[in-house]
């Protein structure tokens, strides 16, 4: 099967959870076999750059960074198309005017791997990873939001198949009038690197982490719900020999503005606050937490959850999400505006059930794999090319 993947998000400043499902999924589907990749992309600033590799929580590493991550490389899985047009271009032409069409020979399926959508020249299948832009449309400009908009629009119209990471996923795209018959849930596989022992060790003390911590992971914003965290974190301070550990980027809404304030009220030595990590230290961190907390308030997948659970690392996240949806018995669920059931959960993972937890955690996260995704989007192409998307 010939499929044309759109991969300019590999090339944004931000490639973020897309674009590590970009890059896993096409290695998996070029390992197959049995299936041709085109990488679909705007004129390059320079056409032999690499893009840059993901990090913690959206984050970017050049290729120059010391520790870098897993590069993926793209002509080795795909023959890379550049359009004649930037991207902002690009991106406005397929959306208004649903041009230009692909590159070369027409393939089998097109897919728009995220919402620059291009034009149904053949069978088209878009993937949805939420409806962000609809939940919180305060934190994108009036630009983005049209943008988005006019994009679920089009693939509410045009798309074949319409895949997405998760129920509560489905669940929105389906509200917003996308056909049920026409949507496939395939979850992300997780892809966790192994880390020593030594390698956590030294990971530690280069950012003085003297005692057991709980971790947390992402982009600073109001819909991460960092104050209830804190909030948890500050019942059990006093009586715990824990700290806290939080990785990721600023992010906007004032939520990083609002955990200074709630990181002043908490003794200086307990609280970390790492910034965006590189590939190898976020796994590292990964590997020397005693427990993983990531209380969102809703999320398209929540990557992080399984990342944790592939190190062991017992989980405590939010009832009624998407990160319910993947937990499965290495973690603990609990009510996300509730401080004190978080804070009583952190402890109970961090104590009398860690070890439970964390052996179920990693028999869980190994049930998430890229090849496993990557069939099962084989298997929604198929689908699209046969009519039959029941």
């Amino acid at each position: 099967m010939a499929v044309a993947m759109t991969v300019e998000q590999l090339w944004q400043p931000v490639p973020g959870g897309s674009g590590t499902y970009i890059r896993e999924l096409a290695a998996a589907l070029a390992a197959r076999g049995d299936v041709t990749l085109t990488g679909i992309r705007a004129r390059p600033s320079d056409p032999h750059a690499s893009p840059p590799t993901p990090s913690c929580a959206q984050g970017v590493q050049r290729p120059e960074s010391p520790n870098p991550g897993p590069v993926i490389d793209l002509p080795a899985v795909m023959q890379l198309h550049s359009s004649r047009l930037p991207r902002p271009a690009l991106y406005e032409s397929w959306l208004r005017l649903r041009r230009p069409r692909g590159p070369g020979p027409r393939p089998d399926v097109i897919h728009a791997t995220t919402w620059a959508v291009p034009p149904r020249s053949s069978l088209l299948v878009v993937t949805v990873h939420d409806l962000a832009f609809q939940r919180s449309p305060d934190h994108f400009t009036p630009r983005g939001v049209a943008f988005f908009n006019r994009a679920l629009e089009i693939t509410r119209r045009e798309a074949d198949v319409v895949i997405v990471p998760s129920q509560a996923t489905r669940d929105d795209v389906v509200a917003a009038g996308i056909d049920p018959e026409r949507v496939r849930v395939i979850p992300h596989g997780v892809a966790a690197p192994p880390v020593t022992e030594a390698g956590a060790a030294t990971f530690r003390e280069r950012h003085g982490l003297l005692r057991p911590y709980v971790m947390w992971c992402g982009a600073i914003e109001p819909r991460k719900n960092l104050g209830t965290l804190l909030a948890a974190f500050s019942r059990i301070v006093g009586d715990a020999d824990l700290d806290l550990v939080l990785a990721g980027p600023d992010g906007w809404g004032g939520a990083a503005a609002d955990l200074g304030r709630r990181r002043a009220a908490l003794p200086a030595d307990r609280v970390h606050v790492l910034g965006a990590l590189s590939w190898a230290d976020l796994h590292a961190a990964y590997t020397g937490a005693r427990v993983f907390a990531f209380p969102s308030l809703w999320e398209g997948f929540g990557m992080p959850v399984l990342e944790a659970q592939a190190h062991g690392v017992p989980v405590v996240t939010s009832r009624g999400t998407s990160m319910a949806e993947v937990l499965g018995g290495g973690g603990l669920l609990v009510d996300a505006s509730d401080d004190a059931d978080l804070a009583a959960s952190i402890l109970a993972a961090a104590g009398e059930r860690h070890d439970v937890l964390s052996l179920a955690a990693r028999v869980n996260a190994a049930r998430y794999t890229w090849p496993a995704s990557a069939e099962a989007h084989l298997a929604a192409y198929r689908d699209a090319a046969e009519g039959n998307t029941l």
